[in-house]
């Protein structure tokens, strides 16, 4: 009876172990006593697509850095799940970052126009901030982008102090010159009916001041984060200029940046090309965000 009674709260105590702390978070318990775990769709405001995904790591503390990723899809399509290959390479390249994937409102009607999507990410990171003591994980933010979503990583970086200053920024494909992508657009770009329509037909003429507050490279600055910039010569959708002139202006500030550029690749890659990309961006956090 003895036994009975012991292994019953054996089995009691490693089931208690293995349930989840959250709602849908998975947790591992680590050596230090700091479980790590996986909290998905995380409203950060009232619209359904304000939500995020958060991996945090076993053994975390306040000294856990943070790498936000945001997706693409020209600001009015997309979604947080196709950067999950990011999520699971970073999850193993940088075990010591909490990684926090979100989505925010896509330009589709007249009530989600830009800067809605601005907005969201700058909200995204408030929400991380006020959780820090309760995530455990530290005021150290790395932004990680894709297309659109560079657009936004890049902008935040840049255009923000609050609620905290960004430590470093990968950009992949995005954006930089708004202007220059209306008036210079990529071979499969058609800036009059797609820029336009985020910016609710405005053009650089009518409204220059928009199209000036939305573009990463007016703040790109003496006061810029480190960069790394990657891009592909045969990108049909944001001209390899969006890339250099930002690696230009970054250098005339003496701001720290990588340029990687693949003249083969069009606007994303895969493959070994990918992993080399994920190699030149871990080498480059490792030496930038202490």
């Amino acid at each position: 009876m003895k036994q009975i009674f012991l292994y019953s709260i054996t089995a009691i105590l490693l089931f208690s172990c293995q349930k989840n702390n959250l709602d849908g978070a998975n947790t591992i318990v680590s050596p230090t006593g700091v479980a790590a775990s996986t909290q998905q769709n995380i409203a950060y405001g009232t619209d359904p697509l304000q939500k995020m995904d958060v991996y945090l790591p076993a053994g975390r503390s306040a000294t856990t850095k943070v790498m936000i990723m945001i997706h693409g899809g020209g600001w009015s399509t997309g979604d947080k799940s196709e950067l999950s290959v990011y999520v699971d390479t970073m999850k193993k390249r940088l075990p010591d970052y909490a990684i926090i994937n979100i989505n925010y409102r896509l330009a589709i009607n007249a009530t989600t126009l830009f800067p809605t999507q601005e907005n969201d990410v700058k909200a995204a990171l408030e929400y991380i901030y006020s959780k820090r003591n309760e995530f455990k994980i530290s005021d150290k933010y790395v932004v990680l982008g894709v297309s659109a979503g560079s657009h936004l990583a890049l902008l935040q970086a840049y255009k923000y102090a609050s609620p905290v200053k960004i430590k470093a920024v990968v950009d992949f494909f995005g954006p930089t010159d708004m202007t220059a992508m209306y008036n210079d657009p990529a071979s499969m770009f058609a800036p009059p009916s797609s820029i336009s329509q985020l910016f609710n037909g405005a053009s650089p003429t009518s409204n220059p001041i928009l199209y000036s507050q939305s573009s990463p490279i007016t703040f790109a600055n003496a006061q810029a984060v480190p960069t790394i910039i990657l891009h592909g010569g045969a990108d049909p959708l944001v001209k390899v200029t969006q890339a250099t002139t930002l690696r230009d202006k970054l250098i005339s500030f003496k701001i720290a940046q990588q340029y990687v550029f693949y003249a083969t690749q069009g606007h994303g890659w895969t493959g070994a090309t990918l992993t080399d990309s994920f190699d030149k961006i871990q080498v480059f956090l490792n030496q930038y965000v202490q």
